[in-house]
């Protein structure tokens, strides 16, 4: 059975969201970019791999709404999008408010014996 949510978010953007933060890259560059803006020069300087690399990691956030990027002369910057973490906050607890709920009535059926 698919229980569905009323959320800010489609279920594809979920989806993407989740695949996007599944990878550990992904959440330091999303944890970096939300502190301040980096260029994708700047992130690539600290992970052992390519610079192709990190921009398909880049990419990947980019495409889940995580961050976008905007041209800074000739640097692209990279910034971490609070709203999209916001609507992922709101998602999980409406997670959370179900989860609870079958908590409370499993502690009122106990109560009841």
């Amino acid at each position: 059975m698919v229980v569905h949510l009323e959320s800010d978010l489609s279920d594809d953007e979920v989806d993407r969201v989740f695949r996007a933060l599944a990878d550990a890259t992904r959440r330091d560059i999303l944890r970096r970019t939300l502190e301040g803006e980096e260029t994708v020069s700047q992130l690539a300087a600290t992970y052992d791999m390519s610079f192709a690399a990190v921009q398909k990691h880049v990419a990947v956030l980019e495409q889940a709404g995580l961050v976008s990027k905007h041209a800074a002369g000739r640097e692209r910057r990279v910034r971490g999008e609070l709203d999209a973490i916001h609507r992922v906050q709101r998602l999980l607890a409406r997670y959370e408010h179900v989860w609870r709920g079958r908590i409370e009535r499993l502690d009122a059926l106990l109560a009841d014996d």
